[in-house]
């Protein structure tokens, strides 16, 4: 998982937003919504970089981009990150492509 470059001033800019979003193989918007929630800060994404309506460290936006990986993008019963998350009648799926395990993931 890349480390988020940050850059602060009266709010907090994550310059590498789109290589994370690449690495994780996820929607963008699905993690910065998730970091939106999750800092209880609101935001916005312009290019590449997500806007952070606050100053915040970069080690806990390193620490949720974690918790989202154990949340949305790592398996747990193989433990690998080849997976792909579904909607099924309005439910949240994360489907493993490796071992073909699925379990529910909440929703944002």
């Amino acid at each position: 998982i890349p480390k988020a470059n940050v850059v602060t001033g009266k709010q907090t800019v994550i310059r590498n937003f789109s290589d994370i979003v690449k690495t994780l193989r996820r929607d963008g918007r699905h993690i910065a919504k998730f970091l939106f929630k999750e800092l209880a800060v609101p935001g916005s994404i312009r290019g590449n970089e997500i806007y952070l309506q606050s100053r915040i460290s970069e080690s806990l936006i390193d620490q949720r981009i974690n918790e989202y990986v154990k949340q949305f993008v790592i398996c747990n019963e193989c433990g690998k990150p080849d997976t792909s998350l579904e909607k099924n009648d309005k439910i949240d799926i994360l489907k493993c492509e490796a071992c073909g395990a699925r379990r529910r993931v909440r929703s944002l």
